[in-house]
């Protein structure tokens, strides 16, 4: 990954709704949810949830799918994996005693 794609990430993630809506996303894989629902459970107008998503969607952590007249998003756990890795990829100088606590968080939940 480089510099700017993880920057566009965070970028993406640094406002709270989209923050909310990705974190939304991560918990309903691997279904994912229709636009409009996402603005329902967020209480956001659909037109700014839409322009949410766009930015998500751009910046490589989220993926939508036409369903008929719907259109359904979903967390792009390969980005999210991409963006993680770019993060930790020197970890601990070589160290891998140092990340142990990082890598027990992170197992439950996969």
């Amino acid at each position: 990954m480089e510099n700017d794609t993880a920057i566009a990430a965070l970028s993406a993630l640094a406002q709270g709704t989209r923050l909310d809506v990705f974190r939304l996303l991560v918990r309903h894989e691997p279904d994912g949810m229709a636009a409009g629902e996402i603005a329902r459970q967020l209480d956001v107008p659909q037109n700014t949830m839409s322009a949410h998503l766009g930015i998500l969607a751009r910046a490589g952590i989220v993926r939508s799918e036409r369903h008929s007249r719907s259109i359904v998003y979903r967390a792009d756990l390969d980005g999210l994996r991409a963006l993680t890795l770019f993060l930790v990829k020197d970890c601990c100088a070589g160290s891998p005693e140092l990340c142990a606590p990082l890598l027990a968080e992170l197992t439950p939940c996969c």
